[in-house]
């Protein structure tokens, strides 16, 4: 279970997070935010995206927008999201819970800049009803998240 696979990689690494289950969706940006109480780019949103090489996961604010033209300049070629039948399938996460613990392979990370605007924020804990509270260096630090500046 994809939310179990979260809890796991925090205790096997003596992680100080946990994983915050609701009884509600945060699914998307939106709603996470109001079952959290907080505004909607304090929810670090998380994207797979396929590369011609590689899949990433690509995490920033979640009120901005992927900036085509910056992403086109960092990774040499265009933006195309994992299609919503393989997420679980390349990350071991559902839409709605992808994040960047607890995966099901190893996949690079990378961190817009924009989540640099707050001192931590919360992406999803593997479940269309969680969140994980985390320090925004200490995200950087447990995913060995590279900074990149993407989003407009």
């Amino acid at each position: 279970m994809s939310i179990e696979s979260v809890k796991k990689q925090f205790l096997d690494e003596n992680l100080p997070l946990e994983v915050i289950e609701m009884d509600i969706s945060t699914a998307t940006v939106d709603l996470a935010a109001a079952a959290l109480g907080v505004e909607p780019a304090r929810i670090a949103k998380t994207m797979a995206i396929r590369l011609k090489e590689r899949d990433i996961l690509l995490l920033s604010r979640g009120d901005l927008k992927l900036d085509n033209k910056k992403f086109k300049t960092e990774f040499k070629q265009k933006a195309k999201f994992i299609g919503f039948d393989e997420v679980a399938e390349v990350t071991g996460h559902p839409v709605g819970g992808v994040c960047p613990f607890g995966l099901v392979k190893p996949l690079e990370v990378y961190l817009d800049e924009s989540l640099k605007d707050f001192d931590y924020v919360y992406p999803a804990g593997g479940g269309p009803n969680t969140a994980v509270k985390i320090d925004v260096d200490y995200l950087s630090n447990v995913t060995g998240g590279v900074w990149v500046d993407v989003f407009k």
